[in-house]
């Protein structure tokens, strides 16, 4: 099954540089590599802007390896990824834009990796503890994201909310750095393992709303009794039918096996988590 890792894949954003040499130029140079001409009307597929980011839980971060992912605050300075978006040997700063639409890169402290998730694992297709933590410099201003209560096992055809910075046409980084929505439906058989989520207007079978490049360690919300919760990170795509790409199925990786995991790195990271 031909899936996309997809934060792996590095995009061309047009100007002067990639985002591989971002993390090490001042914030301005950065104004070509993340910020579009304007709005992306557009996760492939159509899915909803969201205006107002300084709002919003979810985040942007960059790799000195030229990847980049989404994330979602969970605390005061501590935001949940997925593993395969931090992985060893390169540097990561947080991205946002400004309201001039200019990028502003603030730093990291630390990461901490899922101990058993397996990078190799991952590319063979099965499923792994893909899930990190990344301690900010500074604060968020946002709100922060509830986790998601345990609960029991996820029925096809629930609804969830995905959320990410990613690309709205797959190779096309002009698309990225917006803030989209997607209301997703479980498929298959859902288990503790792996969520794979689709349209459900299209069923995967034909393009429709997904994640894509830029969206991986997305978080994907459950409204429990009118709040969102985070139930799991983004962490591969299929294209329709199966095939490469994006707008088929979006795999997921649940916080089920992981919460106590990611409560207690939190706290060692000094952010004790609201419960």
């Amino acid at each position: 099954m031909p899936f996309s890792h997809l934060s792996s894949e590095h995009v061309d954003i047009p100007g002067p540089a990639r985002l591989i040499a971002a993390v090490k130029r001042p914030a301005l140079a950065l104004l070509a590599l993340l910020a579009p001409a304007s709005p992306a009307p557009a996760m492939v597929g159509g899915a909803q802007v969201i205006d107002d980011v300084k709002s919003r839980p979810e985040v942007m971060f960059i790799g000195s390896r030229g990847n980049f992912c989404t994330g979602v605050a969970i605390g005061a300075d501590v935001v949940l990824t997925a593993a395969h978006c931090v992985l060893p040997g390169a540097t990561y700063k947080q991205a946002e834009l400004d309201a001039n639409r200019q990028p502003v890169l603030k730093d990291t402290l630390a990461v901490a990796r899922h101990p058993q998730f397996n990078l190799k694992t991952m590319q063979a297709h099965r499923a792994t503890a893909d899930v990190a933590l990344i301690k900010l410099k500074a604060p968020v201003a946002a709100q922060w994201a509830l986790l998601a209560p345990p609960r029991g096992r996820i029925a096809p055809g629930e609804r969830f909310i995905v959320i990410g910075y990613g690309v709205a046409v797959r190779g096309d980084g002009n698309t990225a750095a917006t803030l989209r929505a997607a209301t997703l439906a479980a498929t298959g058989q859902p288990g503790a393992l792996q969520l794979r989520l689709v349209d459900p207007q299209t069923g995967g079978n034909r393009p429709g709303l997904g994640a894509c490049t830029g969206d991986s360690g997305a978080p994907v919300y459950q409204d429990i009794g009118g709040t969102l919760a985070v139930i799991g990170v983004v962490s591969w795509s299929t294209g329709p039918a199966l095939s490469d790409g994006c707008g088929g199925l979006t795999g997921v990786t649940p916080l089920e096996l992981y919460r106590k995991w990611v409560i207690e790195t939190a706290a060692r990271f000094g952010v004790p988590l609201l419960q």
